[in-house]
């Protein structure tokens, strides 16, 4: 059996020779007081971190879906615009042909086709009149040609003036003085048209 007097002169006898016993001991019982006063939110401060954070989420969520639109519109318009370079990238050239339609037109109705002197010009201005609308047409290009007696477009029809005549119902076209041109359904010239009164 151990005295317990001798015990406590020994465990004095060990905390003179090695004080960081004592210490460690101390220490330990700290560490364990900070433990149990470790501070945790409050379960408010928890459930508004949550709220403040599900809200920013939401916000993300509509800046990325806003930005996803957008990068559709862009890609839609990109496309429009790269088929409408393709349909109408020619209208310059074409602008700058209808003169050339134009003058072959007006040279065939002042000559008489029957005279044997003409008939080969007139054959020849006939073929390369062929031609030209053959390639246009080829790019789209369609003549606004309208007959006698239809009704006026202002959309595809220019009115250079009007003329009473009592065969035709007002509004109707009684004249064409020059054939128009579309490109694509878009409009290059108007036909110009006598319209009746």
């Amino acid at each position: 059996m151990s005295d317990p007097k001798s015990d406590n002169k020994w465990q004095k006898i060990a905390e003179q020779a090695d004080p960081e016993i004592e210490q460690s001991s101390a220490s330990d019982e700290e560490v364990k007081k900070e433990e149990g006063q470790l501070e945790y939110p409050s379960r408010q401060e928890l459930e508004d971190q949550l709220t403040a954070l599900e809200l920013r989420i939401n916000e993300y969520k509509q800046q990325t879906a806003r930005a996803q639109a957008e990068l559709e519109n862009y890609r839609r318009r990109a496309e429009r615009d790269v088929k409408e370079a393709h349909q109408y990238g020619v209208s310059q050239l074409i602008n700058a042909l209808l003169p050339v339609v134009d003058g072959l037109v007006r040279g065939l109705e002042s000559g008489n086709p029957e005279d044997p002197k003409i008939k080969p010009i007139f054959d020849g201005m006939q073929m390369t009149l062929d031609l030209l609308l053959k390639a246009l047409s080829k790019f789209g290009v369609e003549v606004i040609d309208p007959a006698v007696g239809e009704e006026f477009n202002p959309k595809i029809h220019e009115a250079m003036g009007m003329e009473k005549s009592p065969e035709a119902k007002p509004n109707t076209i009684i004249r064409t003085l020059q054939k128009g041109y579309q490109l694509h359904g878009r409009v290059m010239r108007a036909a110009m048209v006598m319209v009746a009164a």
